[in-house]
């Protein structure tokens, strides 16, 4: 009968500390992105750009928490940089902004309590998805253009590669707790996308007369921009591999957030 009331006594301790963990969380962060796809093969972080967002999270309890976040992030790569002589000699650059809203599931590894003395920090992992849009541009004889309208890759007219797109949301980070309400995470999110024009390179060359006859000499211009260089005796022609499609691309969003504990906020009780 003893122990049955020490384990009955357990687990509605642990229920209530877990209720007592339940409520939001709001605040903002800011960091870095970076891509990695046909035009960062070598996965080199050379080319961080600017990332930031606003982050709203509903903790269950103190193991399982649902996290929403909008965010925006600055990515680029120039095959100018590449290790890889033909990638050098293929020549191709882009950059452009994203825009997404994503939403992932975490799970701490140690129980996490705001302003706990006990239970103030974690590691966790996480898992979810994103919706984002990008538009990839390229400086062409200094200005910037858009490069999805030109079907760079032979593309017919209403056959463009969507600029809107989904993808899967995976990484990990630390939780500390500072006090009772706020709170310092830190945090690396990988996005791997369902589709491999986020870059505007995918499969091969398109013929580019083709292209000058149906988007204009500027796209057929931007289509290939291949340099000769030195060890380099692959033509970049018609039919040649201008990027691999059996690759998606990803990209990389890394930093630190600042977070306002709420509680278990509850609608008031009407009094009548």
């Amino acid at each position: 009968m003893n122990r049955l009331l020490l384990s009955f006594s357990f687990v509605a301790s642990s229920l209530v500390l877990s209720q007592a963990q339940e409520g939001w969380e709001v605040g903002g962060w800011l960091g870095a992105s970076h891509y990695f796809g046909d035009l960062n093969t070598n996965f080199s972080l050379n080319a961080p750009g600017f990332a930031a967002g606003a982050v709203f999270r509903y903790n269950f309890n103190n193991r399982i928490a649902l996290k929403f976040s909008g965010n925006y992030g600055q990515v680029s790569a120039d095959d100018a940089s590449s290790k890889n002589i033909f990638e050098r000699s293929r020549n191709l650059s882009f950059q452009s902004n994203i825009w997404e809203m994503a939403n992932q599931i975490e799970f701490n590894f140690m129980p996490y309590t705001h302003g706990s003395r006990d239970e103030f920090f974690t590691p966790y992992l996480f898992g979810g998805f994103n919706v984002y849009n990008f538009n990839p541009k390229a400086i062409y004889q200094d200005e910037l253009v858009e490069l999805r309208p030109l079907g760079t890759e032979g593309q017919f007219r209403g056959e463009e590669y969507y600029s809107t797109q989904v993808g899967l949301v995976y990484g990990g980070g630390i939780k500390l707790s500072l006090n009772s309400v706020w709170s310092i995470n830190v945090e690396i999110s990988a996005r791997y996308l369902m589709s491999d024009y986020f870059d505007d390179v995918s499969t091969i060359y398109a013929d580019p007369d083709d292209i000058a006859n149906l988007r204009g000499p500027v796209a057929a211009a931007l289509s290939n921009r291949s340099i000769p260089v030195e060890g380099v005796t692959q033509q970049h022609g018609v039919g040649d591999q201008r990027g691999n499609a059996f690759n998606n691309d990803s990209y990389v969003l890394a930093g630190v957030s600042l977070l306002y504990y709420f509680g278990d906020l509850k609608c008031p009780k009407i009094v009548r």
